[in-house]
């Protein structure tokens, strides 16, 4: 008989568990591959931190990418120990990474006085929603507060690109992107926003993968009870969902940063991280193979 694993940081608090077995790798990591998927948003901030040495700003325009680290981290700590004090400070992240998102693209071009004014409604709305959520364990606050951020900057910034992309080409090589999409009947406007649109198919993708993890646990246990490790690690699903949601919410990052900036009118292929980077670069090749035959 197996000797029963005694969980290094206790029994879960969070009211939230996944579908990944608890202690199963480690007595010291609750889910082990929940946790060490979050280490993506990690990869992709440090990434943003270092591509940002020496350009105008870095301290400001670094604060985003602190961020996407800061989820990665909170994250990771939640599912580590599944302790309702992580799980907390997991969410809080996710306000820590739109908000100032959400401030650069409301402030951008905008007059001081309007940009003060900003800051203090976004400051203001951040303490009201983080305080009830911890006081309260209100989660509906939360959810909605966020999904409202992330659709804010998403609407926002795809009304800005088109006025701030001004080489012609660089707007075709974007559009050559589209590919990757998955969302065929959005307005005209959104051929400008093609890395919105990338980031559309992450974050969709992941929050599809998320809902099998969800309501099909039973049968993912099953899978990888036969097929065993490595291969079984492969269908924990929600550990995806944190690969796609870090690939989606760097791409965030980095147009806003982009676009509010001043880069946007260089060609940023060279700049972005994969896949986004090498996506672009393989789909210049592979039009310009199509326009030589």
């Amino acid at each position: 008989m197996d000797t029963p694993v005694v969980p290094f940081w206790g029994p879960p608090t969070s009211y939230l568990n996944f579908c990944e077995e608890d202690y199963v790798i480690s007595r010291f990591v609750a889910e082990f591959i929940n946790t060490f998927s979050s280490f993506v948003y990690i990869c992709y901030g440090i990434y943003g931190l270092l591509h940002l040495r020496g350009k105008p700003q870095a301290a400001f325009r670094s604060i985003s990418y602190l961020g996407l680290i800061g989820v990665g981290v909170c994250s990771a700590g939640y599912h580590m120990t599944l302790k309702y004090h992580t799980q907390m400070s997991d969410e809080l992240s996710m306000h820590l990474l739109t908000t100032p998102l959400l401030y650069r693209i409301l402030t951008f071009q905008a007059t001081p006085k309007k940009t003060r004014i900003v800051g203090i409604i976004l400051s203001t709305l951040f303490t009201i929603v983080m305080v009830v959520h911890m006081v309260m364990d209100e989660f509906l606050l939360h959810a909605v507060s966020f999904g409202l951020a992330v659709y804010l900057i998403a609407t926002r910034t795809l009304r800005i690109i088109p006025g701030q992309v001004k080489d012609v080409q660089l707007r075709g090589r974007l559009r050559r992107l589209s590919f990757l999409g998955v969302v065929c009947h959005l307005p005209p406007l959104v051929s400008d926003g093609l890395l919105m649109r990338f980031l559309a198919v992450c974050f969709g993708f992941g929050y599809f993968v998320w809902l099998i993890d969800e309501f099909g646990c039973q049968y993912l246990t099953q899978i990888r009870y036969a097929t065993g490790v490595p291969v079984a690690f492969l269908f924990e699903l929600h550990g995806w969902w944190h690969v796609f949601t870090a690939i989606g919410g760097y791409i965030a990052v980095a147009i806003v940063d982009l676009i509010t900036s001043g880069d946007v009118n260089k060609d940023p292929t060279n700049g972005l991280a994969w896949p986004v980077g090498t996506a672009m670069r393989l789909i210049k090749k592979g039009m310009e193979v199509k326009k030589e035959n």
